[in-house]
C-alpha cells in the first residue's frame, strides 16, 4: 500500500519504519529541512532501540523515503497519516495548528480519493475540523474529490515503540465508512498474525480512547505515589503493598511503581488536554485535576528528601557546599526524552538550594545540556560523578543502575547517602552495607523512606 506520513518526529518515524518493514511504500514528509537532509543521510534525530536499524534497512531497500515535497507525497499515496505535534496551549488545551496545517496541505495537493488518518493525539472533535479544513481547500480549488477521515491513535511506549507497533496490544480505528475501515484493516493485517486485536469504533470514541488510556495510567502512577507517601508515615512497605494489590486480577501490577512522578511527551500533556476538554463541556474532572496536582508535588519529593538529609535549616540555600550525584535524566529508561522529566524539577530545586549537581544518563546527556547548559556537571561514566559527593540520588531506572558496584559507590562518596527515587535496592542490604538509604515508601530493618 502507498502511504505518506506527515511528521518526522517520534510517532511519525516509528510508524513510517514499521509500515515500510511490513512491505508498504512509505513517504515521510516534514517541513524541517535539516531533519529531512539528515534522515536522507541516515542520521536519526531521536533515540529509540531498533529504530535506526529499521529505517536504514528500509531506505536501502527502497520502501522508505523522506521529502519536503507535500504535493509529491500526497499524490503518490492512498493513505495520508497526520503525525505532527499537538503541544499544549497556555490553557492546557491541545494546539491543533500543525494538524490543521497538514489538513490544508492535503486539501491543496490531493488528486483523487484519499484516506486522511489522525495519528497525532488530538481532542474529541478534531476529525470534524480536519474534514472541514480539507473540504474548504477543495472548494477553493473548485474541485470535488472524495476523502475519508479516520482516527487511529498511537499507543507507543518510548523505549519499546517498535515492539508496540509490530506486536500491538490493540489497534483502534475510528471510522464511519465501511470501505475505508476495510482498507485500514488490510493495512494493519500484517501486525495481527498471532491474534486479531483490531477494534473499530466511531471516530469520537477513538479520539477519546487515547486520552482515557493515558489518563488512567497517569492516575495509577499518582495513586501509587500517594500510597508510598502514606506508607512512609505508617511504617508500611510499599513494595509489599504493591504485591498485595497487584495480585488482584482486577488491578494488576503495571504502572503501580512509586517514583518521582510521570513525565514525557504524553501523560502531562494529555492529562492537561483532557481536563481542558472537560472544562469546555462544562464538566469538572476533579479526579484528573488531583492526579495532575499529585504529580507536580511528587516531582519535589526527592529534592525534599535530599535537603532534609543534607541541608542546614539555618541557611537560605541549605545545600551550599554540598555535592549531589544524579543517576538518570530522561523521564524513563531506553529513551533520551527529557520533556517534562522529573529530573528537571529535582535538579532545579537542588541548584536553587545551593548544591553542586553532577549527572549521568546513558542517552540523555545532550538533551540535558540544552536545558541546564553549564550549570551542572556531566559524565559518560556513572561512577566518575560520585567522587567526593555527599549523596547519590537515583532518578531514572536504567538497567545500568539496578545492580551497581556498591563497594565502589561507598568508597567514592564522601558520605554513604543514597536517595533512591525508583526503589531499586533492598533496604536491609543497604543498611548492612553501611549506607544511609532513603527509598520511597519502604520500611525494613528500621529504615524508612521518610528521613528522620
Amino acid at each position: 500500500m502507498k502511504i505518506c506520513i506527515f511528521g518526522a518526529g517520534y510517532v511519525g518515524l516509528v510508524a513510517a519504519a514499521c509500515f515500510a518493514e511490513s512491505g508498504n511504500s512509505v513517504i515521510t514528509v516534514d517541513i524541517d529541512h535539516a531533519r529531512i537532509d539528515n534522515l536522507k543521510q541516515g542520521i536519526i534525530p531521536i533515540y529509540e532501540p531498533g529504530l535506526k536499524e529499521m529505517i536504514l534497512r528500509n531506505q536501502a531497500e527502497g520502501r522508505l523515503t523522506f521529502t519536503l515535497d507535500v504535493e509529491e507525497a500526497v499524490k503518490a499515496s492512498l493513505v495520508c497519516f497526520i503525525a505532527v505535534g499537538t503541544p499544549p496551549g497556555e490553557d492546557g488545551s491541545a494546539d491543533l495548528k500543525h494538524v490543521l496545517g497538514v489538513a490544508k496541505d492535503i486539501g491543496r495537493a490531493m488528486n483523487g480519493f484519499k484516506i486522511i488518518v489522525d495519528k497525532s493525539t488530538v481532542p474529541v472533535g478534531t476529525a470534524d475540523k480536519v474534514r472541514a479544513t480539507v473540504q474548504e481547500e477543495l472548494a477553493a480549488r473548485g474541485v470535488h474529490l472524495e476523502f475519508d477521515v479516520v482516527s487511529n491513535p498511537e499507543f507507543l511506549k518510548e523505549g519499546a515503540a517498535i515492539d508496540d507497533f509490530m506486536k500491538p496490544d490493540r489497534v483502534v480505528i475510528g471510522c464511519d465508512n465501511v470501505r475505508t475501515a476495510e482498507i485500514m484493516k488490510e493495512l494493519y493485517d500484517p501486525f495481527m498474525r498471532k491474534q486479531n486485536r483490531m477494534i473499530v469504533m466511531d471516530i469520537r470514541s477513538a479520539e477519546m480512547t487515547k486520552y482515557a488510556a493515558n489518563a488512567m495510567l497517569a492516575t495509577r502512577i499518582s495513586f501509587m505515589n500517594q500510597i508510598a507517601g502514606l506508607c512512609e508515615r505508617m511504617g508500611a512497605d510499599v513494595k509489599a503493598v504493591r504485591e498485595g494489590i497487584g495480585s488482584d486480577s482486577r488491578i494488576g501490577y503495571d504502572f503501580l511503581f512509586p517514583g518521582p512522578g510521570y513525565g514525557g511527551s504524553c501523560f502531562p500533556k494529555d492529562v492537561k488536554a483532557l481536563i481542558r476538554t472537560a472544562e469546555e463541556s462544562n464538566y469538572d474532572f476533579l479526579l484528573l485535576k488531583a492526579v495532575e496536582e499529585v504529580n507536580e508535588l511528587q516531582k519535589e519529593v526527592l529534592a525534599d528528601k535530599l535537603i532534609k538529609l543534607l541541608g542546614s535549616p539555618d541557611e537560605e540555600q541549605p545545600l551550599t557546599g554540598r555535592v549531589v550525584a544524579c543517576w538518570g535524566l530522561s523521564f524513563k529508561p531506553r529513551t533520551d526524552d527529557m520533556r517534562e522529566a522529573p529530573a528537571i524539577t529535582i535538579i532545579e530545586r537542588l541548584l536553587a538550594a545551593g548544591a553542586t549537581v553532577r549527572a549521568h544518563d546513558p542517552e540523555a546527556i545532550n538533551e540535558a545540556r540544552k536545558i541546564f547548559g553549564g550549570r551542572i556537571e556531566y559524565s559518560s561514566n556513572q561512577y566518575d560523578i560520585l567522587d567526593g559527593a555527599d549523596a547519590l540520588t537515583v532518578i531514572t531506572d536504567w538497567n545500568e543502575y539496578r545492580n551497581p558496584d556498591f563497594d565502589r559507590i561507598k568508597t567514592a562518596l564522601k558520605t554513604p547517602n543514597i536517595v533512591d527515587g525508583r526503589n531499586l535496592y533492598k533496604p536491609d542490604r543497604m543498611a548492612s552495607a553501611g549506607f544511609s538509604y532513603v527509598p520511597l515508601g519502604r520500611c525494613s530493618g528500621g529504615i524508612c523512606g521518610e528521613v528522620n
